[in-house]
């Protein structure tokens, strides 16, 4: 995070060409030209060259400071040493005119006055004006709600700030995209890469539940039951000794078995409901660049190509 607690975050560069990266980074972001100032510390050829002339036109100066943010500046391919001059600072943005006087292009306090009117802490305000006389670059944002975003921002192209080292920035930091040491010019490659990241979603929902069918069921159940059996025959026509009588009877009881049903509950089947985790490979598809580097030659130039540790090939 950028070291000040307020919506200003501050990032300071070693590459001026880094520090404009991350300037158009910004504005790619959608922050806007009045969110965005950057202070820098003419060299001494620079100064010797527009001395005269800054104190000639420290009116145009101020008009064109209030008239074109920094980021549209270099969107026309303006360099630092074509920014707006004030004394001994190039600046661009809104501090371009805290750093101007209403009487003529003098700096009025300072970049620690600047810093403290954005609502910098003194301490912190010295510490980055410390930085830009150093030769550092200085790029600060007026992030409005987008702190982390912005400082993420600067981070990327290489920025630091006080609350971290600035000796881990210089080792972890890319360098700037042309660079040049000696009587050597670097060009850095670059190629975007694909990062994957999962995210859990609720693709569905499975629902088990029991609903009651009735049917008819029909099942034969044998019974038995009695039954009178009635047999006559022919008497042998003898005489008999017993009178004639009315009502005479005889009572023979007849059973029968029948059917009482009922219902039994029983288990017929058990269901168990889980999860389990299942591994799916799944394609994902998109585009990437990738920077190669093209060597042309004009005329009878002898070009010798090395890899890695001054292999020839």
């Amino acid at each position: 995070m950028a070291v000040s607690k307020n919506s200003t975050v501050i990032g300071v560069f070693h590459d001026e060409g880094r520090a404009q990266e991350a300037v158009r980074a910004l504005r790619q972001a959608n922050f806007r030209e009045d969110q965005i100032n950057v202070v820098a510390r003419r060299n001494d050829r620079e100064a010797g060259e527009t001395e005269q002339g800054n104190h000639a036109g420290g009116g145009a100066v101020t008009g064109v400071v209030a008239g074109a943010g920094v980021a549209a500046l270099w969107s026309l391919g303006v360099t630092f040493g074509m920014l707006p001059v004030i004394g001994p600072i190039l600046a661009a943005g809104p501090i371009a005119a805290a750093l101007i006087s209403a009487a003529g292009g003098a700096v009025a306090g300072g970049i620690l006055g600047a810093l403290i009117g954005m609502g910098i802490p003194e301490e912190e305000a010295k510490y980055y004006e410390g930085e830009v006389h150093s030769g550092r670059v200085l790029v600060t944002v007026s992030a409005d709600g987008r702190y982390d975003e912005a400082w993420s921002i600067l981070e990327r192209y290489g920025a630091y700030n006080r609350q971290t080292s600035a000796t881990a920035a210089c080792a972890t930091r890319p360098t700037s995209t042309t660079a040049r040491t000696g009587n050597q010019h670097k060009i850095e490659v670059h190629e975007e890469q694909l990062r994957v990241q999962k995210t859990p979603v609720q693709a569905g929902e499975v629902r088990v539940h029991k609903e009651v069918h009735t049917q008819q069921q029909n099942i034969q159940v044998p019974v038995e039951r009695e039954e009178v059996v009635i047999e006559r025959r022919p008497a042998s026509g003898a005489a008999s000794t017993s009178d004639i009588r009315a009502g005479e009877e005889i009572r023979i009881p007849v059973r029968e078995e029948q059917v009482r049903v009922t219902k039994e509950n029983l288990v017929k089947e058990e269901v168990s409901v889980g999860k389990r985790k299942v591994t799916d490979t799944q394609q994902v598809q998109s585009e990437v660049r990738k920077e190669d580097v093209k060597i042309e030659k004009q005329g009878d130039v002898k070009v010798r190509e090395t890899v890695g540790t001054g292999k020839k090939r």
